[in-house]
Formats: C-alpha cells, sequence, structure tokens
C-alpha cells in the first residue's frame, strides 16, 4: 500500500512538471520568436474567436496569421489553453479548431486571387 502512495506522489509530481516545463517552453517559443508582436489586436481578436469561440476569421486577418508562422501560432495556442480561465474548454477540440483555422487561412492565402 506505501508503494501505491509512493507512486501516485511520483505521477502527480512528473504531471505537475511536465505542466510546468511545457508552459516555460511556449514562453520561451513566444519570446524567442516575438510572437506578440506580429499580429495586430483586431485580427489577433479575430483569431482567437475563431479558435476559442464560433466566428470566422476574414482573409486580412489570416494572411497575418500565416505571417505570424505555425511555430508562434501553436505556442500561442497552447498557452493560452494553459490558462486556468479556460480550464472548462476541451484541449483536443481547440487543437483540432486551431489547425483547421490554420489551414483555411494557408490555403486562402496560398491560393490565387480571382480578380487575377
Amino acid at each position: 500500500m506505501k508503494s501505491l502512495h509512493v507512486y501516485s506522489a511520483l505521477v502527480v509530481l512528473f504531471l505537475t512538471c511536465g505542466a510546468a516545463m511545457a508552459t516555460k517552453e511556449n514562453d520561451q517559443i513566444i519570446k524567442d520568436n516575438n510572437c506578440e508582436t506580429k499580429m495586430g489586436l483586431p485580427c489577433v481578436l479575430e483569431a482567437f474567436t475563431s479558435i476559442f469561440e464560433t466566428g470566422t476569421i476574414s482573409s486580412k486577418c489570416c494572411g497575418e496569421l500565416v505571417g505570424l508562422g505555425k511555430v508562434c501560432h501553436s505556442a500561442l495556442v497552447k498557452r493560452t489553453l494553459e490558462n486556468p480561465l479556460f480550464k472548462d474548454l476541451s484541449p483536443a477540440r481547440i487543437i483540432a479548431k486551431s489547425i483547421q483555422t490554420w489551414n483555411n487561412c494557408l490555403a486562402l492565402i496560398d491560393s490565387p486571387s480571382p480578380s487575377a
């Protein structure tokens, strides 16, 4: 029985350290890549709404999102999910919506303009 308690304590310690390391890793990626300065606030809000709520993102903001880069996009979404305010959201659903938004924006930016 004692070994069960030790094992449980080690699992909790591992999970806690893993979460703290993930937070530090995302923060470092965001800092190293100046991620928080690459998009204007209106587009940040559009991207946030399309990923964390129900909304759409304009082609202008898709351009800013793609310009932000996939590394920054992923790190910012993961860091937002680590915020206690979003603890009730399904991380799998948010990551899926994040990937869907990224792919939709990438396709929109890569497609030729209809006016060409």
